[in-house]
């Protein structure tokens, strides 16, 4: 298992200059045909939206009024509220408004074929499936994970490799990865990642 902060993240610029994404975890780690990626990006401005060939993407807005994303005559969406993931397909040719002052989104990427990836909002205990990815976000509130009872508050997370625990060596058996919540505003969004195959 491995912490994060989003603040703490390093951030890089798009090549657009329209935000900035601060990677979580990318693997295989430095592959450019990643087989899933996680980042936080801060979009600043109007402006096209990369494209990924062969990739689903999950967004799901963190803060601001949300970005629309519109591709003439296939798809058009504007997150209704922060922490409701939406899916879509990266071959598709979209372009990004957002409001004056931004926004901020969590984005998770998964090549097709080869994983899924289901994002949800979550406020009750997790137990994330062994042989499982994937990657925790705290929207609000205290979270304490079960392997190091390390606690997590808004804007910090987890994430973990399939292989990062054996089946039975988490909480329960066939559980690898468990993250319980200490305070009754708790809120995150966890993104699992099924290795298919």
């Amino acid at each position: 298992m491995h912490h994060f902060d989003v603040e703490t993240l390093t951030p890089g610029r798009w090549r657009n200059g329209g935000g900035t994404t601060r990677e979580i975890a990318s693997r295989p780690v430095g592959a450019e045909d990643f087989g899933w990626r996680a980042s936080v990006a801060d979009i600043d401005r109007d402006g096209p939206f990369s494209t990924f060939g062969g990739v689903d993407r999950t967004l799901t807005l963190l803060a601001g009024d949300g970005v629309l994303l519109t591709s003439p005559g296939e798809f058009e969406r504007l997150p209704a509220r922060a922490g409701e993931p939406f899916a879509f397909s990266g071959d598709l040719a979209l372009s990004a408004e957002v409001s004056s002052g931004g926004c901020r989104v969590l984005n998770i990427m998964v090549r097709r074929g080869n994983w899924t990836a289901r994002v949800e909002r979550v406020a009750g205990r997790v137990l994330a499936p062994s042989a499982h990815a994937g990657v925790f976000y705290v929207l609000r509130g205290r979270w304490q994970t079960g392997e190091d009872g390390h606690v997590l508050a808004a804007g910090q997370g987890v994430w973990w490799d399939e292989d990062g625990l054996a089946p039975g060596e988490g909480v329960e058996v066939g559980v690898g990865v468990e993250v319980a919540p200490l305070s009754p505003d708790a809120v995150a969004l966890w993104a699992d990642l099924t290795p298919m195959g």
